[in-house]
């Protein structure tokens, strides 16, 4: 995976490991009980690559304040059922409690520690430098205890945390299965996809999707990007379309601060690459509760904007099939109202129709291709949301670079 070493670059048998792990499950707020934990059995491919390594986990649940913050022996529990194998519950982060507990391992023991977000340092880092977090409590009292630091946790890649990115330069660093799986397919997405390169982003976070769209635009690298939903609308208007008083208040409502710069930064895209734009050319309103599907010359609509046009998914269509890299993030509206699911839908077919390599990004899209069981027919569902968006659109990956920096420190000093 170039700059950043993986679990095929060593091994680590007999070796104390700490793993970082992003398992935040959607929790019961009455019982606490798991409501999904796809993201433990994610991390169980990294774990058993490390069956005969001492394991000692670090992971999150929540974070103070919500009703889901809370211990992790739920966690331990769960992760023991998933791997047949004893998970010890620790209720200790880094203090005498954990330190113990670490040097006590015997062969193939595998510790879950406490949410580490209930240390003061990792939730009031977040500014922090390497050198910093390096310095920090948790990383002076596990680093001297083990032989080498693994991250599973993509997901969390985008933040800056003693637990994420701390360890990287004191200790030799490795990508889990998991880490190194999405950072591969999104480095395909942002610097050599397969060509023609096609990418459909939507949802309501249209800076977000913005932002990719001119990354991959200015660097050259996508062929057609076709902006839906929420996007979609945005740039009908900043494009002289009318779409109608409310539909103008709810983009500026969602957008808040990030109104400006986005709105700036869909005239820019515009002006600069109108013929890399596929812009939608019919949309659907809801009118008295019905679906009314409107092409983009009778706008403004008499209601909401809730979706594509039939029109518009045929043009997508063509595209998509067309293409030998497909990148979709985030729906073509709000297909939770079954009349409005109809672009969303359609996508998808369509994704998993493609005989080019298709990435999902996360959030609501790769859900949807979890809950439809369709991802064995796309090439990548991606586990992690904010962080996918972070890496799609450019931006800077604390874990990454520590990863790499790690990298280079440790490459020709890794354990025996």
């Amino acid at each position: 995976m170039g700059s950043v070493l993986t679990l095929a670059d060593t091994s680590l048998a007999g070796k104390r490991v700490l793993i970082r792990v992003d398992v935040n499950c959607p929790l019961d707020p009455e019982t606490k009980d798991f409501l999904d934990d796809s993201r433990l059995r994610r991390i169980v491919p990294t774990l058993q690559k490390l069956a005969n390594s001492k394991v000692i986990i670090l992971a999150h649940q929540s974070r103070p304040g919500r009703v889901d913050f809370t211990h992790m022996d739920a966690h331990a529990d769960r992760l023991s059922r998933l791997l047949g194998r004893e998970v010890k519950f620790v209720p200790d982060i880094c203090g005498e409690i954990a330190q113990d507990a670490i040097r006590g391992m015997d062969s193939s023991d595998m510790l879950f520690l406490d949410n580490v977000r209930m240390h003061p340092d990792e939730m009031g880092m977040k500014k922090a430098t390497l050198d910093e977090l390096s310095e920090s409590e948790i990383v002076r009292n596990l680093a001297p205890l083990v032989d080498a630091y693994v991250c599973d946790a993509f997901a969390a890649a985008h933040r800056n945390s003693p637990t994420l990115s701390g360890f990287g330069k004191v200790l030799p660093s490795f990508a889990g299965e998991l880490m190194a799986k999405e950072v591969s397919a999104l480095k395909i997405a942002v610097e050599s996809p397969p060509k023609p390169y096609v990418a459909v982003l939507g949802g309501v976070k249209c800076d977000d999707s913005l932002d990719i769209a001119n990354n991959l635009l200015e660097r050259g690298i996508a062929d057609v990007i076709i902006p839906v939903g929420a996007v979609g609308n945005l740039m009908l208007w900043a494009n002289d379309t009318p779409i109608g008083e409310g539909n103008e208040e709810f983009l500026r409502k969602e957008l808040g601060d990030a109104f400006e710069p986005t709105w700036d930064l869909c005239l820019a895209l515009l002006s600069e690459h109108s013929e890399r734009l596929l812009l939608p050319s019919d949309v659907a309103a809801e009118v008295n509760g019905e679906r009314v599907d409107l092409s983009v010359e009778k706008l403004p609509p008499p209601g909401p904007l809730f979706d594509i046009g039939i029109q518009t998914c045929m043009e997508i269509r063509e595209h998509i099939l067309d293409a030998g890299c497909v990148l979709w993030n985030g729906p073509a509206g709000f297909f939770e109202k079954d009349p409005f699911a109809f672009g969303t839908i359609e996508i998808l077919n369509q994704c998993c129709e493609s005989n080019g390599f298709v990435i999902i990004g996360g959030g609501h899209t790769s859900t949807l291709v979890n809950e439809r069981k369709v991802a064995h027919l796309v090439g990548h569902n991606s586990t992690g949301g904010g962080a996918c968006l972070t890496m799609l659109a450019g931006r800077r990956m604390p874990v990454i670079e520590a990863l790499e920096i790690s990298a280079e420190i440790h490459r020709e000093q890794q354990p025996e």
